[in-house]
């Protein structure tokens, strides 16, 4: 990589993803800390506080503290909500948290009221919900971490690199850098490290809940369906992204 906080082009990208390419995620978590000053990981309130475990302990390393953020929707299940809090209180850090807008939110209901993605699509409420404060979020930093995983979604997901651009985000003069350290893990990986290091976790994953998102448009899966199954189960399979990893769609 280049200098610290120095902007990436996509050759540069390329080069370093397929150098990280089959790298531990603590490995890929510490090279991101040690190049980018301003930085933050991405916090949903589910598996991905495997990825806040490993950064506290790699910036511990490094003499520095970790930035993380969450989006609350405003429609999250309150066992998702009091599980932030745990991780907050278990790794002693900061959770910076982004509501969506008001007014915004006050007019979607207003017009078409609380349940209108199960009619329209989840794009417009998700928009609102959680590709706009996520905006806010990133605004002012120049990487950040995700726990995107290829298993999660092959519809959407099966070929995110370990490090990429994100166009959808950041200064026009300076594309976002996005890491995905757990890109090559598996769900099972992740349950095994969870289990290992003692890493806190969402009490609706003992209810069947495999990816949690908001209350309205999560459900627990049956015995043998995928993970994302549960999530926006009314619409087309391979298009189950909420707007956040838009690039994932193209």
């Amino acid at each position: 990589m280049s200098t610290p906080n120095s902007a990436f082009d996509a050759t540069e990208i390329d080069h370093t993803a397929r150098r990280l390419a089959n790298a531990h995620p603590s490995d890929i978590i510490a090279q991101a800390l040690a190049h980018f000053d301003r930085i933050t990981i991405s916090f949903s309130g589910a598996e991905d506080v495997v990825l806040v475990e490993m950064a506290v302990r790699e910036a511990a390393k490094l003499g520095r503290s970790v930035q993380v953020f969450s989006l609350d929707t405003g429609r999250l299940h309150p066992q998702t909500l009091e599980f932030v809090e745990r991780v907050r209180d278990h790794y002693g850090i900061t959770i910076a948290t982004y509501s969506p807008l008001a007014d915004a939110v006050e007019s979607l209901v207003r017009d078409k009221g609380l349940f209108s993605f199960r009619r329209d699509g989840h794009q417009e409420c998700c928009g609102i919900r959680k590709v706009e404060p996520l905006s806010r979020a990133l605004a002012d930093v120049d990487a950040y971490i995700t726990g995107q995983r290829r298993d999660q979604s092959p519809g959407t997901r099966a070929e995110i690199p370990v490090v990429q651009l994100d166009p959808g985000f950041g200064r026009e003069t300076q594309p976002l850098v996005k890491f995905n350290p757990l890109a090559n893990w598996t769900s099972a990986q992740v349950w095994q490290h969870i289990t290992a290091y003692q890493v806190p976790y969402n009490p609706l994953h003992d209810e069947g809940f495999k990816s949690i998102g908001c209350a309205p448009c999560t459900r627990a899966t049956h015995p043998g369906e995928h993970e994302r199954a549960g999530r926006w189960w009314w619409e087309e399979a391979t298009q189950k992204e909420c707007g956040l990893h838009a690039i994932n769609l193209k």
